[in-house]
């Protein structure tokens, strides 16, 4: 069993000689990765100590990026500091979702002749 790491810890290695970060619910200790970092030093040293998912996803890291992750892994965030996903966070998705739809939609129309006519 995965050992849990409250959030109150993890906010005590926000150092950039201690730097432990939450992404998707798991701790890492990224301490030894910090100097390798491709994005660099200072977008670790942002998120130490603190949920860092957002910056992660927004990032859009490949899977080779959460393969490394993985080596850093040191338990999950404690089931009392999970916090549930947000209407906000689910409403953009949404839009987002509806936007690519309506992308599909347009691109079906113009290719069956039903764009402007010139």
């Amino acid at each position: 069993m995965a050992k849990e790491i409250s959030l109150a810890t993890v906010k005590e290695h926000n150092k950039s000689d201690d730097l432990w970060i939450v992404i998707e619910n798991k701790v890492y200790d990224v301490t030894k990765f910090r100097s390798e970092h491709p994005g660099g030093e200072d977008t670790l040293d942002y998120v130490a100590g603190r949920d860092g998912t957002k910056e992660f996803i927004e990032v859009g890291h490949s899977l080779e990026a959460r393969e490394i992750l993985k080596k850093f892994y040191i338990g999950d965030l404690a089931a009392a500091d999970i916090k549930k996903k947000s209407p906000v966070r689910c409403a953009h998705v949404g839009l987002a979702l509806g936007a690519i739809i309506l992308g599909f939609a347009l691109i079906y129309v113009i290719k069956r002749g039903g764009g402007p006519k010139q």
